[in-house]
């Protein structure tokens, strides 16, 4: 893996500098409202204690070198209003299960095969243009659901949206309750986020990119 992937000069991953300007992308100016993402359930495994490492580089605790297990991805997106207006300064948080399908949760039922090397939850607030960045592994399944990721969006100390974000085609999807309750297509289609490899990435490394539109800007 390059140098500037594996060994981070703790936190270089705060610009995602390495990935060029390609990687931010704001709708810019529409003439119609954007569907507006979808609000969906926390669910019961946000983190009931917070790790210490609260960055958003999940594959990596702390200074640690081991990373953890599972497909390393580059999520990257942008937060807009339904104009497409970029929303900055606002928290992007995101939490999933490791990959043994296991949360940084006390009531996780298989707690103990957590990976100790995977952060589990992190946070980033995002720029001028909206923009956020996470390091993190593509979400696998585990009973009774398809492959997601958590998402909480906050501002001024506000819960602003919870969502989850779910993998492009996976099998699994149809069969997930809480995907399933999203009805309107667009809606459906807004949390349905493809995970594609990177070009000329020799460990495999994939991208996502997942835009979330709220309904109006919110108050500084």
């Amino acid at each position: 893996m390059p140098a500037h992937i594996l060994v981070p000069s703790r936190r270089a991953f705060v610009g995602a500098a390495a990935f060029g300007a390609a990687f931010w992308t704001v709708p810019g100016a529409y003439a119609e409202e954007l569907t507006r993402t979808p609000k969906q359930t926390e669910g019961p495994f946000y983190p009931t204690k917070l790790p210490l490492d609260t960055d958003n580089d999940l594959i990596v605790v702390n200074d640690a070198l081991t990373p953890s297990l599972g497909e390393i991805t580059h999520l990257t997106g942008t937060v807009v209003d339904a104009a497409g207006k970029p929303i900055r300064n606002a928290c992007v948080e995101i939490w999933q299960c490791d990959h043994n399908g296991a949360y940084l949760h006390e009531g996780s039922d298989n707690g103990g095969t957590r990976d100790k090397n995977f952060q589990g939850f992190g946070r980033f607030v995002t720029g001028l243009k909206g923009e956020y960045y996470f390091r993190t592994i593509k979400p696998v399944a585990y009973p009774g659901r398809a492959p997601h990721i958590h998402f909480k969006i906050k501002r001024g100390g506000k819960t602003l949206l919870v969502t989850q974000l779910y993998v492009k085609d996976h099998p699994g999807n149809d069969r997930d309750g809480t995907y399933k309750s999203v009805k309107d297509p667009k809606a459906k289609a807004n949390v349905t986020v493809a995970f594609d490899p990177i070009r000329n990435s020799k460990t495999g490394e994939l991208a996502a990119d997942f835009t979330i539109v709220m309904g109006t800007t919110p108050e500084e």
